[in-house]
């Protein structure tokens, strides 16, 4: 089971909103506000991303830092926030390397990058850093938009039959507002929790109700001394 590459929900390069260093902060301030964006990436001549400027990028210089005295011991991010307050271009006001992402690596690791980051939008580059789209939040929360038929699709035919090897008529499967409900019956308790684990996650799956059963917990099989090691009609329910 494969999750969506970041390329399948980007904004193509041709449609983002960019700038080059010498941008003037007016104009920057302008394009996010006229494109309701909260970055835009800086790009060099020849289209790779050398920084990205946001709003906060903006607003030190908005906030009066760079007319107040210097504090004896600032931090580094104090000495960071007065060069920007002072500088009226991108090459100053820009956070520089810019944190970007493939275009083939999933959802999953973009969502993961940029909320460990606290970014609203991440450049995505091909392997020479130049430009190829930009993913934000919202094009990542575009996935659980996906219909319950596809993730049932996906969960039957890709994660059930395809991955797991598990005749999927053996088991109801049912799908609703991207909960998807489990019932009937496998061969062993391990299976049915890689059943859902995996199901867990596929893309577009806000959660599982796993009521499957088992014929036989080859967990305690596997523990010396266990009451059921050896044994394997039991009948129990995770």
């Amino acid at each position: 089971m494969r999750h969506r590459k970041v390329a399948s929900v980007m904004t193509p390069a041709e449609r983002v909103v960019s700038i080059t260093a010498d941008t003037h902060y007016k104009e920057i301030a302008r394009l996010l506000s006229e494109h309701r964006i909260s970055s835009v990436p800086v790009l060099d001549v020849e289209s790779r991303v050398v920084g990205i400027v946001s709003e906060a990028d903006l607003l030190a210089k908005e906030s009066g830092i760079g007319d107040r005295p210097a504090p004896l011991l600032g931090t580094r991010r104090d000495h960071q926030a007065r060069a920007k307050a002072a500088s009226s271009t991108a090459a100053g006001l820009m956070s520089s390397p810019a944190v970007t992402i493939g275009p083939d690596q999933d959802v999953v690791r973009a969502a993961r990058l940029m909320q460990d980051r606290r970014l609203k939008r991440l450049p995505v580059v091909d392997a020479d850093g130049a430009l190829t789209g930009i993913v934000s939040r919202r094009d990542l929360l575009g996935v659980f938009l996906r219909s319950d038929e596809e993730i049932r699709s996906e969960v039957v035919e890709d994660i059930i039959l395809g991955a797991l090897w598990v005749d999927p008529t053996a088991l109801e499967i049912e799908v609703s507002e991207g909960v998807v409900r489990l019932r009937g019956e496998v061969e062993t308790k391990s299976l049915a929790a890689v059943i859902d684990a995996a199901v867990r996650r596929a893309d577009g799956v806000v959660d599982v109700v796993n009521e499957l059963g088992f014929a036989r917990d080859d967990r305690e099989d596997k523990v010396p001394g266990s009451p059921y090691h050896g044994v394997f009609e039991v009948r129990k329910r995770i």
